[in-house]
């Protein structure tokens, strides 16, 4: 078993309870070498401060924005250890608040497309904004990637981490019920970055949060990641109408491009035709995990930069994996370096519940009741070869 496999395991021994038993909070005498750290990044139209925060761990340094719980920057090391930033992004606030398309956003309440932008829930219909054609995408024109998130700095052991917390009042978005969220970034002490998400609601409620940080082994801004290899363990999907909303068909990846059961080059089939791939200018559907939903995280997929030598094993407890090939950057964005960024610069991988599964019975359910409490987990391990 490799070293990242038992990360892994060690990591989801522990459980979602982690979420439940950090100590946040700076500690009473002198902070740890590796205890994250703050500095002020901007200032919203409001007068709001926001802050970036920094955490390392292993190699990896990650740094995220108290505004809408950003990813601002993914920085690993390739196989000769040099550093470089992953994830893409602005280098300033403004850009982030007027043009991010969901750059390291923190996703909510509901991560992809509901359909025309409605939900029935116990008998009563609830209506979002639209903002995605006919459709609502990720939690509608002000989800809780534009929201400012209180965050509290952790150590546990050699890991460190945040702890995001924002209280979504009742119809915020058009949603149902007060959401209390609580979302963990760990960096841990072998450089793997976790997520861990749980909320809690007063009334009945749909809820499917996620990341959305967009990925470039190679680095941010050094062009297309079409030659980068990708292996995700799945033998279906749900293919989508010409408005990117699920048919409610689970079909079989086997002799399609969606086929990456054997690891690929993004590109090798990109454009190959067929609707499915028209529709949305090459991928953006949701993967069904052989796995399933799980307690613990399971292997979902694994992405690779050979020149790099970088890798990226992901593993979830979501039954589903959004993948994104990067279609709609069209070069009038400049990101964290200076570059512009072009189609198939960097690629987003959501996991979650699927989209539209509150119009979709036989889906897995993303209801969320008082009483209960939504767990989800998603770790990304890196290594190199």
């Amino acid at each position: 078993m490799n070293t990242s496999r038992r990360a892994v395991l060690a990591a989801g021994a522990a459980g979602l309870a982690a979420t439940t038993t950090l100590t946040t909070g700076a500690p009473a005498q002198a902070a740890p070498r590796h205890y994250p750290s703050k500095r002020h990044f901007g200032t919203l139209a409001d007068g709001t401060a926001v802050d970036v925060w920094t955490v390392t761990g292993g190699g990896t340094r990650l740094q995220i924005l108290s505004y809408g719980g950003v990813v601002h920057r993914l920085e690993v090391p390739d196989r000769n250890g040099h550093l470089a930033n992953i994830a893409l992004g602005f280098d300033n606030l403004a850009d982030y608040v007027a043009k991010s398309p969901y750059f390291g956003g923190l996703i909510g309440r509901y991560g992809n497309r509901i359909a025309a932008g409605r939900f029935t829930l116990d008998g009563h219909t609830y209506q979002l904004p639209l903002n995605d054609g006919a459709n609502s995408l990720h939690g509608g024109t002000q989800g809780f990637d534009k929201r400012m998130w209180q965050v509290e700095p952790f150590t546990r052991g050699g890991d460190a981490g945040l702890v995001l917390t924002r209280v979504s009042p009742d119809g915020e978005m058009g949603y149902p019920g007060t959401l209390k969220v609580r979302v963990t970034y760990t960096v841990t002490a072998r450089g793997d970055w976790r997520i861990d998400y749980a909320a809690t609601t007063d009334r009945p409620t749909v809820v499917n949060l996620t990341s959305h940080t967009y990925f470039n082994l190679a680095g941010e801004g050094s062009g297309s990641i079409e030659s980068h290899t990708l292996e995700l363990a799945a033998a279906r999907y749900t293919p989508v109408d010409a408005g990117l909303i699920p048919t409610g068909e689970l079909a079989r990846v086997a002799g399609t491009p969606f086929d990456f059961r054997r690891a690929k080059p993004i590109g090798r089939d990109l454009r190959r035709g067929g609707e499915q791939l028209v529709y949305a200018k090459g991928y953006d559907h949701n993967w069904v995990l052989d796995k399933g939903i799980s307690t613990t995280p399971g292997h979902a997929l694994t992405l690779t930069d050979p020149p790099s030598g970088r890798v990226m094993r992901m593993y979830t407890t979501e039954p589903g994996l959004q993948f994104y090939s990067g279609n709609f950057l069209d070069s009038t964005l400049v990101g964290t370096a200076g570059h512009a960024y072009r189609q198939g610069d960097a690629l987003a991988l959501e996991t979650q519940h699927f989209p539209d599964s509150p119009n979709h019975p036989a889906f897995p359910s993303t209801v969320l009741r008082p009483g209960t409490t939504y767990r989800t987990s998603t770790v990304h391990s890196f290594s190199t070869r």
